[in-house]
Order: structure tokens, then C-alpha cells, then sequence
């Protein structure tokens, strides 16, 4: 809490929501003139990194219609959202000279190139700068300093959460705030509409699993209904592998990765429901899966810039294919075999895919394509509307065998998935119904053994090679 009155910018960067605001734990709420701010940073969105650009039609689609809420909330609490597009280290020193502010609040992220941003900024404002530590789940003063020593192994990580770490309760909102009297000509920015540098407006498919709609309203609408009005987590370990129908799985993770929705909220949440309808283990496992979410986050505090790195936090040295073809054909879904592609037609079409199919085609990429595990992760950045860094860079290191996983070669048997998770066809069928036409239950998974064409890579023999491959880089390095 400020000690003093002051006028305060709020920098909202990935907390785009007002409830269990971390931002406002460093204002005097009835008291400091306060006034937010939102920046499009180009570098985020716009760069080109392998011939797309960072930020695709539905994630920008969906992280606009958040700020637009966060605009109007922001007013409703009698205050206003500034919106810019450029360089905050370019940005908010002007704002801070042109208000005559006397604090610029952030919250530091865990990512390398947020952290770079925030030094180049405070080393250019003339004001006081209050930095909060990054946002955690868990009950963890210095994130920082916690990460040091955080296990490589998820499960030591979960056991030592569950029984010495306490989750912490969420904020409630404010009743108002002092809005900061700004000039009567001052331009407080326009919120950019799509199509914007060369990103297009893409409608929403009629065969998306939901209609998802960024904003706070939306996220906490979605809990609610997803959770209590439809009673949908106490099923939830059983039903989490589906891919297709809106409510086999929460969905929260939009809402999670721009923070229209905290995982503290929901962890809360989580309990309610175990008071008033039943604990059992679906329950528990809703917060294991935002555990998973808090130890990535870590994990990238830990590891910093060899996440984005091709031998991962691991080291292992994988001699990656740089096959272009191979990699066309994955990202647009014909590879010829229909789970890989069914579910990355979903991605492109929609920004979504299921956990398990991320899984399936993450594998696929790395280990029977033997493609750069990071090209893959370079287009979920670009497609997905939840996209967020260390859920994304961790899983992608996990899955390509050079991040954090006890096991020894981790690879999906694509036939096997199939008959565990898709026995009927129904979901590739969906997405590929001209290709799968005629073909009824497992046939519509092996299309090639029934006159259609074959795969680019047989799925069986490609697999075993990534395990020699494997294997023989493992040799001799250090566990």
C-alpha cells in the first residue's frame, strides 16, 4: 500500500480483468488519482518469426474484445483505460511527463522478453516505479527466489505445494476508484479493430466448441455456467480428454492466459463447488491442472531464455529436421493422418484445440515428423486464442523430450489414441468429412489401408525412428 497520495498510471499487461486485481494492492484506492493503460506492443503481435506473424486472427480477436470490457469496467469504478499502440519503453515515459504522473504500477511476468520490455521502461521514466512480483497461485512471496530451486520434476513440485504451500485467496474489486483528471484535449486512444497490419478478420466456424467471447464477463459467465449451472465438474477427470463438444473440458484457459479470469478465482471456485455439491477426486483434479499452470510459470522463472531454445532446459542436443514440407503439411492439416489433422484444421479454423490433441499433434511434429519442436510452438503462438508463454514453451519442451518429464522417449502411438480417445471416427469425421467420407469407427483413422492415400510418414516406423534418434542423443548424457 502507497504511503502517500499520488497520481498513479496502472499498467495492465496481462491481468486484463478487475476482480483479484494484483495492480491495485499498490494504490490507495479512495485516495490515489489513478488512471490505466494498455499497450499493443508491435514486437508482440506483429513480427514475423516463420513466415506468420506472431499473433493470428482469433487470439487478437479475442485479447481486443477483453481490453474493450477492461475499458468499459475501467469507467464504471470512474476511472479510464489509455490505449496505445508502440513501445511502452517508447509510451509510458511521454504519458508520465504529459500527466505529471508520480508512480507507473506494473506487475513483472516470468517470460524474457516481458522482462526486457519492463527494464527498458523503468530505466526511462522519471517517476517512481512500483513493481509487483508475478502473479502466483500459491502463497509465494518471492517468486523469483522460489523458482531457484524448483524441482525439474512437476510431481516433487505438487507434492511439496499440496502439503507445505497454501493457495492464496482471491481480491475482491473495489467499489470505485479516483479517476485521474486528465486534459480536455487529451487523447485517451482508440481501441484497434481488425484487419490490422496484415492480420484479417476471420469469422467465427459454426464448428468451433464453443463460441468464445474475451472479457471478464464472459470468463466468469463461462465458470459459472460451466461449473455450476451445468454441474460439469464433478465428471471432469473422466470427460477431459474429449475433443469435441463445449463442455468435456472447463475452457478457461482464454480467459486465464490475457487474466480476464485468475486462477486464484477459480481454485476458490473449485472449493465452493465441493461444499455445496460434492469433493471427489474431478474436484482435485481441476486444481492439479492449475498446478500444472503455476509450475510452468515457474519453470520459465527458472530457465529464462533455454526455454526458447532448441536443446530446451534439459540440454539434450536432438539433431531437428528443418523440413519445410513436413512442416506445411502438419500446420495445415494434411498429413494424411486424419487426428493430426483434423485436429489442426480445429486450430486454424477456431484458435482452439483440446488438451489431448495438442498433445497428439505436439508429439507428432517432433517425434514422426522430426521437425524443430519450436516451429510448432511458434504456430500455437500464432493460432491460439489462450496462448501464454510458459504454458505454451514448457508444454512444447515437455512433449519434444527437452523439458520436464521423468520419463525416458515420450512419444503417442497415434493408433492407440485413436481408440482410446476417438473409436468412432466422430471427431475426425467432423473436421474432415469430404476426406472420410464413406469410412465408418477405426477406418477413419487408417483411411490409407482402405484405398485412400497414404500419410507423408507411416506412423508406426517414423515413431520408432524418434526413439533410436532418441536414445542415441541420450547416450552418455548426463540425467
Amino acid at each position: 500500500m502507497s504511503d502517500s497520495t499520488s497520481k498513479t498510471l496502472l499498467w495492465f499487461r496481462h491481468q486484463l480483468r478487475i476482480d483479484d486485481q494484483p495492480l491495485f494492492d499498490a494504490i490507495q484506492p479512495g485516495s490515489d488519482d489513478v488512471v490505466g493503460l494498455w499497450i499493443l506492443d508491435p514486437r508482440s503481435h506483429f513480427d514475423d518469426r516463420h513466415g506468420f506473424t506472431r499473433t493470428g486472427p482469433h487470439r487478437l480477436r479475442f485479447l481486443l474484445e477483453t481490453v474493450d470490457e477492461l475499458r468499459a469496467s475501467m469507467r464504471a469504478l470512474n476511472t479510464d483505460l489509455l490505449i496505445r499502440v508502440g513501445r511502452p519503453e517508447d509510451i509510458i515515459p511521454g504519458l508520465v511527463d504529459q500527466l505529471d504522473i508520480e508512480q507507473v504500477c506494473l506487475v513483472e511476468e516470468p517470460g524474457t522478453e516481458e522482462h526486457a520490455v519492463e527494464r527498458a521502461t523503468i530505466d526511462r521514466i522519471s517517476c517512481r516505479c512500483t513493481r509487483l512480483v508475478p502473479e502466483t497461485l500459491l502463497q509465494i512471496d518471492d517468486p523469483q527466489e522460489f523458482a531457484r530451486s524448483l524441482p525439474e520434476v512437476f510431481s516433487s513440485f505438487r507434492r511439496n505445494a499440496e502439503k507445505h504451500l497454501e493457495p492464496r485467496p482471491p481480491r475482491n474489486a473495489p467499489p470505485g476508484l479516483r479517476g485521474m483528471t486528465l486534459p480536455a484535449d487529451f487523447d485517451h486512444g482508440a481501441l484497434p479493430h481488425l484487419p490490422l497490419e496484415g492480420i484479417p478478420e476471420q469469422p467465427v466456424d459454426e464448428r468451433t466448441v464453443l463460441r468464445f467471447h474475451g472479457g471478464e464477463s464472459s470468463g466468469r459467465d463461462r465458470l459459472q455456467q460451466w461449473m455450476h449451472d451445468g454441474d460439469n465438474l464433478k465428471q471432469y477427470k473422466q470427460t477431459r480428454n474429449g475433443m469435441l463438444g463445449p463442455d468435456y473440458s472447463s475452457k478457461f484457459s482464454p480467459w486465464i492466459s490475457t487474466g480476464a479470469l485468475s486462477s486464484r478465482r477459480i481454485n476458490e471456485e473449485t472449493f465452493r463447488y465441493e461444499r455445496e455439491n460434492i469433493a471427489n477426486e474431478s474436484t482435485y483434479w481441476l486444481r492439479f491442472e492449475l498446478l500444472w499452470r503455476e509450475y510452468f510459470r515457474l519453470y520459465l522463472l527458472k530457465h529464462g531464455p533455454r526455454m526458447f531454445q532448441s536443446a530446451g532446459p534439459s540440454g539434450v542436443r536432438l539433431d531437428w529436421g528443418r523440413d519445410q514440407f513436413r512442416f506445411e503439411a502438419w500446420k495445415n492439416g494434411v498429413t494424411g493422418v486424419p487426428l493430426v489433422d483434423a485436429n489442426m484444421r480445429e486450430l486454424q479454423a477456431t484458435g482452439f484445440m483440446s488438451n489431448r490433441g495438442r498433445q497428439i499433434v505436439a508429439s507428432f511434429l517432433a517425434k514422426n515428423l522430426d521437425v524443430d519442436w519450436r516451429w510448432g510452438a511458434r504456430w500455437f503462438e500464432h493460432c491460439l486464442i489462450d496462448y501464454c508463454p510458459a504454458a505454451n514453451w514448457g508444454n512444447w519442451t515437455y512433449a519434444a523430450g527437452v523439458g520436464a518429464d521423468p520419463r525416458g522417449f515420450r512419444g503417442f502411438d497415434i493408433a492407440r489414441q485413436a481408440r482410446n480417445y476417438d473409436s468412432d471416427g466422430a471427431y475426425v469425421a467432423h473436421w474432415l468429412p469430404e476426406e472420410l467420407h464413406g469410412l465408418k469407427g477405426m477406418a477413419r483413422h487408417e483411411p490409407w489401408k482402405h484405398g485412400r492415400p497414404a500419410p507423408i510418414v507411416d506412423p508406426t516406423r517414423s515413431l520408432k525412428a524418434a526413439q533410436d534418434r532418441w536414445e542415441s542423443a541420450h547416450q552418455g548424457h548426463p540425467s
